[in-house]
């Protein structure tokens, strides 16, 4: 008999996977809706993605953090870290309403089981059997790294926002960053005051936004990448398509030129990048600023994929398994979103145990 085979198998009625903002909103509705679930998080201790930012990123940067559902942030000091100030409300959050979230737990499969539950399997081998899954992975486990001709022949150090450790040891270093969207810009603005040089470099023009963003903007922001996941296509981030907050913090870096932006280089050469007119930058360091995309890979024996690549959801339901939601997917990849997404998902979930309720004892009195 292997492993998985002799590990017990637990029944629940919901399984929630991931316990960032997105997860612990779900977990929040499971629990006032009086439904029995599990919230399984590989991540070592309560922050979800944020625990893993660097020190540097405090608090009073983080752009637009959202509260909880039923509990609000309040008192935190901007200058300590984001990770610590998060990290803490987010345990604080799963102690006060009793989400207990089972971590480190490393779901690496869901898959159909028997009379139509899905199988939800782990790396230590330990599986849950459930009516529904609320998917909550968000996308930090899997950094976008770009491929440029000569790459494998820079000299220098390669290094991903994933793993950015803040500016302290790029001190006299010549570094190159590369991506339009927030972090970018936060790293360029930090970096700017200990590297010796930095090259900020995008595919397509940034675009700062001035003006303010009110409700309407962010509906149609969110339009845009909920059309995209409608049609089975990979999501944007919403923030990708906002575009970037004109701070004073950026209109300095504009005026001093730290924020001044190149088009995208040709090359990789072994001392920095070359640009098809001939023009080149030295650097040390190339720091990718470029992204993350969907951290569903576990899903995959679901076939929840559409051809264009992407999981096609009605609101967060996967079009493809209806026991199946995705919140912190696509248009709900914002903090705000995920809390929307959370309670959207348990409405869709209620409906779904109660229709099969309902259904099982006509079927059992069918002759």
């Amino acid at each position: 008999m292997n492993d998985f085979a002799e590990r017990e198998l637990t029944a629940v009625d919901v399984v929630v996977v991931g316990a960032g903002q997105a997860g612990l909103s779900g977990a929040y509705h499971l629990a006032r809706a009086g439904i029995g679930h599990v919230v399984l998080d590989h991540a070592p201790r309560p922050g979800g993605a944020w625990q893993f930012r660097q020190p540097s990123l405090t608090y009073g940067k983080v752009h637009g953090m959202h509260a909880l559902p039923g509990m609000e942030l309040t008192g935190a000091d901007p200058l300590r870290p984001s990770s610590e100030v998060i990290g803490e409300y987010f345990a604080a959050y799963e102690e006060r309403f009793g989400l207990r979230v089972r971590r480190p737990v490393d779901v690496t499969a869901v898959r159909d089981g028997s009379d139509g539950r899905l199988l939800v399997e782990s790396a230590s081998g330990d599986r849950w059997s459930a009516r529904a899954l609320i998917n909550a992975t968000g996308t930090w486990d899997r950094p976008f790294w770009p491929r440029y001709p000569g790459q494998e022949t820079f000299r220098g150090g390669l290094l991903h926002t994933a793993d950015y450790p803040g500016p302290a040891p790029f001190a006299g270093a010549r570094v190159v960053v590369v991506g339009g969207g927030t972090s970018a810009v936060q790293h360029l603005l930090e970096l700017s005051e200990v590297a010796a040089a930095t090259t900020w470099v995008t595919r397509r023009p940034p675009v700062f936004r001035d003006s303010g963003f009110g409700e309407a903007e962010g509906r149609a922001a969110v339009a845009l990448v909920e059309e995209r996941v409608r049609r089975g296509l990979p999501p944007q981030s919403v923030v990708s398509v906002t575009g970037l907050a004109l701070t004073e913090a950026v209109r300095a870096g504009l005026v001093s030129g730290v924020l001044r932006r190149r088009p995208m280089f040709e090359r990789v050469t072994p001392t920095g990048v070359a640009w098809a007119d001939g023009r080149s930058v030295d650097a040390d360091v190339i720091l990718w600023a470029t992204g993350f995309r969907a951290a569903i890979d576990h899903l995959a024996p679901l076939r929840l994929r559409e051809p264009g690549g992407g999981i096609r959801l009605d609101g967060t339901r996967a079009v493809r398994d209806e026991r199946v939601h995705l919140v912190g997917y696509g248009p709900s990849a914002s903090t705000i979103g995920a809390n929307r997404a959370g309670g959207a998902a348990v409405r869709e979930i209620r409906r779904l145990l109660a229709r099969d309720t309902a259904v099982a004892p006509a079927l059992a009195a069918a002759p």
